[in-house]
């Protein structure tokens, strides 16, 4: 059984035990999350869509942690001008445990 949901504008196929990283959420002091924006359901050779998003279909998942990805180095110059600048960025996210995929 897998699902395809939808968290911080980006889709994501799951199944049940699996980990992933999703841009963090910051409702993150409880231990577990429920996401109820689920765009397919498919259990085997049943499958059902929604329009855009199924009302009975829920997933449940487990926060394992934050972390943070690699420093991303921007480099911005200008040529003959003495003009140079560098920034980083690290992006943050949220680890999660895929527990249950609930569908009526």
């Amino acid at each position: 059984m897998y699902a395809i949901i939808e968290t911080g504008g980006k889709q994501y196929r799951i199944s049940e035990g699996e980990v992933l990283k999703v841009d963090k959420i910051n409702d993150a002091s409880e231990n577990m999350v429920t996401f109820n924006n689920v765009l397919m359901v498919s259990d085997g050779d049943k499958t059902s869509y929604g329009s855009p998003f199924l009302a009975s279909a829920e997933v449940t998942a487990e926060i394992v942690g934050n972390v943070r990805d690699k420093k991303v180095l921007v480099f911005k110059m200008k040529p003959r001008k003495a003009h140079r600048k560098i920034r980083g960025h690290r992006q943050q996210y949220t680890a999660i445990r895929i527990k249950n995929i609930k569908f009526n």
